[in-house]
């Protein structure tokens, strides 16, 4: 049975919407949660068995090494798993961190981007799996750091307040600035996890709330199509079956 590690920081930003379709494909679901168990446990992971590796977003910085040293340990493996040739995917921070790994750079914004906005598609990005989203469309931003598209990458998509929202390295590799994981039938858990950063950035949850529901359905469906048309081509790329 295939497998794919899903390396998560707060148990509400998991794979959300992608989970049905790791399992359409017969993926074995595996977590790990360095902030539990710490930098040995990234330490020990075999990086190159799971034929997909995933690295979720955090309310950490992605530069937060001093602070949270599990993520010297989370870069080793990134850089690990670039080095296979296996397809890796980096959600938020975990496509911060892939930047890293690759050489670019993350750095803050002037102001944070939270909340459904719209997110424009390069020519690029309009001629792969990311088209599905529509160009634009409005989809779920939270973060307060950037990547810049590091080196080798190909950029894909782009916000007003952002110019770098996806890059992917050929098809196996994939950073996604943005939320296209989150349910947002199931929105809530972030907005209690994130009560302290909303109302620091004066975002509304009533709004938020109102939002996912509007927006939600057909996000949730585009979701899926972009995530199955990236991993579907992953694998073949890879010679996964």
């Amino acid at each position: 049975m295939k497998s794919v590690v899903a390396i998560r920081h707060v148990a509400f930003e998991d794979l959300g919407i992608f989970e049905p379709v790791l399992e359409e494909f017969g993926y074995r679901i595996r977590y790990l949660d360095p902030g539990l168990l710490g930098s040995d446990a990234l330490e020990a992971l075999d990086v190159d068995s799971p034929e997909l590796m995933v690295i979720l977003g955090a309310p950490i910085g992605a530069n937060d090494e001093a602070l949270y040293p599990f993520l010297t340990a989370e870069l080793d493996a990134i850089r690990h798993r670039l080095d296979s040739g296996r397809p890796l995917l980096g959600i938020c921070m975990g496509a911060q961190l892939i930047a890293r790994a690759l050489g670019g750079r993350v750095f803050p914004m002037p102001e944070k981007e939270i909340g459904f906005a719209d997110l424009s598609l390069t020519r690029e990005g309009q001629e792969g799996p990311l088209r599905h989203i529509g160009n634009p469309d409005t989809v779920l931003h939270w973060h307060g750091d950037m990547f810049e598209t590091p080196p080798g990458a190909t950029r894909l998509a782009y916000s007003h307040p952002c110019a770098h929202q996806a890059f992917a390295v050929g098809k196996h590799v994939l950073g996604l600035q943005f939320h296209l994981e989150v349910d947002p039938a199931h929105i809530e858990p972030w907005l209690i996890g994130h009560a302290a950063e909303l109302a620091a950035a004066e975002r509304d949850p009533v709004r938020l709330r109102e939002q996912a529901k509007r927006f939600g359905p057909g996000l949730k469906q585009r979701g899926q199509q972009v995530f199955r048309e990236w991993l579907a081509a992953a694998e073949v790329a890879q010679g996964i079956e």
